[in-house]
């Protein structure tokens, strides 16, 4: 006699069932209905928010074209504040008529980059005179020895290439990947909260960010790494919905119809193709071949999306994900982004690779088969060992740089705004360079990087909100943000006897704006709030916003070089560690 064993879905039912409280099994007979269950598909790709139908009727739209608004939306919202922030950007980008801060190193490596392959040793006081013969200045032939890799100068050279060796041809690369990263941002935080509302939230807070502004409008390199740290952690975010709808499509439904967790497919599946990793990798290449501190965002951001398939794992019902993800995903990922972005970082080097190793090439080009000679690395090629020099030798300059500057500031002070830096100051006469003839004074014309007050003091709460999500609520946008803030913003705590300057706080000003739109989002209520919540929270949000809209309105005049009275001036410095 043969028994039949129950099919484990029968045994999991019966499980069901046996736990099923008492009273539910006896008002099942008065139609008691038991509370949906959760599709899995729903937390691995949560669908994006949708306005209130109420906003549809006021405005007085059918239901169709409804739909058709919210679909156009997504990136007719996102494109109309780009273009907002282009034109502020672009507005009388060359002025000032002048070689600004370091803009005197960048602007020529740069020209020297795209005529040259390499650096090249320019006179000093030279800046006046590249202002007057702009693109006919004679181009010097001996290399220079520049300690930042060559990507940022080459992007600025590209400006200089269609438009002359002159302040908006220098400028010009840098407002356009400054206007990008608004439109980015808002698309990335979109996709980030699922809120189409949010997201162009974010993107208009950059865009009315002074610092990012004054960045925007500079022909330096800070810009650049930020717009390709902010490029890889949107190519991070599209693949970790991608690899979770692979994953939620590999589960299995029950009979309803509902995707539910299996423990065997969440650790055993792979999730193939990930080319948005490869294109993470590359943009994090060129960040890391702007400034070298794009190392540590690469660390950043690849050990996130590494704990984001952990996360996905153990929702589509992994038992132990991090040993699912260690087997299945870690190999795969290091190899999509670290190699790659390697691989980008000396290619980036290819017009100082390819110079002459007579010493008529690249600073140190010619070290291996001088200085370099003998040793156990011979074997290697001379162009190798004579990079892995130049290389070590940068290191040692940035490790040891503390050489004091008027505006130098210790990182500690940057998130309240603590000590910006003066780019350019000038004290026009009456009636000379834009200042109004009726002055009795002299004016102030100023270009001073300096973050929008109110945001950033607003965002220094954000952050702490974020934190607190993070920790308490463990809200995975909430860990994203902070991974963000803390790759361009830690590292700099481990040189705290170097010089640095607050500038280089941008690269991390979007994820700011990301943790203030959060906040925002938090104030204006959770999805079923009453209408009196509703109310409350769009009024404080509200004041919020227009606030910090018309700090960066007010701040405008010292943001591009405008003149105005000297009481004018003074009555902008709020601090006085911003004179």
């Amino acid at each position: 006699m043969t028994s039949t064993a129950p099919s484990p879905d029968t045994r999991e039912s019966q499980a069901a069932e046996g736990q099923q409280p008492s009273w539910q099994r006896r008002l099942r007979r008065f139609g008691y209905v038991a509370r949906p269950r959760e599709d899995v598909t729903a937390r691995l790709v949560p669908p994006y928010t949708r306005p209130s139908p109420r906003l549809w009727t006021a405005l007085g739209l059918s239901r169709a074209d409804a739909d058709l608004a919210v679909r156009w939306s997504a990136w007719a919202g996102p494109l109309l504040i780009t273009l907002v922030a282009g034109v502020m950007r672009f507005w009388n980008l060359g002025s000032p008529r002048d070689v600004i801060f370091d803009e005197t190193y960048y602007a020529k490596d740069a020209w020297g980059l795209i005529h040259r392959g390499f650096e090249v040793n320019w006179p000093d006081k030279i800046n006046d005179d590249v202002l007057r013969q702009g693109s006919d200045i004679a181009l010097p032939h001996d290399a220079a020895y520049v300690v930042h890799p060559p990507v940022g100068k080459y992007v600025i050279g590209l400006g200089e290439w269609l438009f002359g060796f002159n302040p908006f041809g220098w400028r010009f690369m840098t407002a356009v990947l400054g206007t990008l990263s608004v439109l980015m941002l808002c698309r990335i935080g979109r996709r980030l909260f699922r809120s189409t509302f949010l997201g162009c939230l974010a993107g208009a807070l950059l865009a009315m960010d002074g610092l990012h502004f004054v960045m925007s409008r500079t022909a330096l390199l800070d810009q650049v790494l930020m717009f390709f740290v902010l490029a890889a952690f949107g190519c991070f975010l599209i693949d970790r919905d991608r690899a979770r709808e692979r994953l939620a499509a590999a589960l299995p439904a029950d009979e309803d119809g509902l995707v539910r967790p299996d423990p065997y497919i969440a650790e055993t599946v792979r999730l193939g193709w990930r080319p948005w990793r490869w294109a993470a990798g590359l943009c994090l290449g060129l960040a890391f071949g702007t400034k070298w501190n794009g190392l540590y965002v690469m660390v950043f951001l690849c050990l996130m999306t590494v704990f984001w398939d952990v996360g996905a794992r153990r929702v589509a019902g992994a038992v132990r994900p991090y040993r699912a993800v260690l087997r299945r995903d870690v190999l795969p990922a290091f190899v999509s982004t670290v190699p790659v972005a390697l691989a980008t970082y000396v290619v980036s080097w290819l017009g100082w690779i390819l110079s002459p190793a007579d010493g008529s090439g690249g600073y140190y080009r010619d070290w291996a088969a001088t200085q370099g000679r003998g040793g156990s690395w011979t074997w290697l090629p001379d162009w190798v060992r004579s990079l892995w020099h130049y290389e070590h030798a940068v290191y040692e300059f940035h490790v040891g740089l503390s050489s004091p500057h008027t505006y130098q500031s210790n990182p500690w002070s940057w998130i309240v705004d603590g000590r910006p830096v003066s780019y350019f100051y000038e004290s026009p006469r009456p009636g000379k360079h834009g200042c109004p003839a009726d002055t009795t004074e002299k004016c102030a014309r100023e270009v001073l990087a300096l973050g929008t007050p109110l945001l950033w003091w607003v965002g220094a709460g954000a952050l702490l909100y974020v934190l607190w999500r993070w920790g308490f609520r463990r809200d995975w946008r909430a860990g994203a943000i902070l991974c963000g803030v803390l790759a361009g913003y830690l590292p700099w705590f481990f040189y705290q006897e170097r010089t640095i300057f607050y500038f280089y706080a941008v690269v991390f000003v979007p994820f700011l704006c990301l943790a203030v739109a959060m906040l925002i989002g938090a104030i204006l209520g959770p999805p079923g709030s009453g209408e009196r919540r509703r109310v409350a929270g769009a009024a404080a949000s509200g004041v919020v916003v227009l606030l910090i809209f018309w700090n960066f309105i007010y701040f405008w005049p010292i943001y591009t070089g405008t003149a105005i009275p000297i009481d004018s001036w003074r009555s902008r410095m709020w601090l006085d560690t911003w004179v």
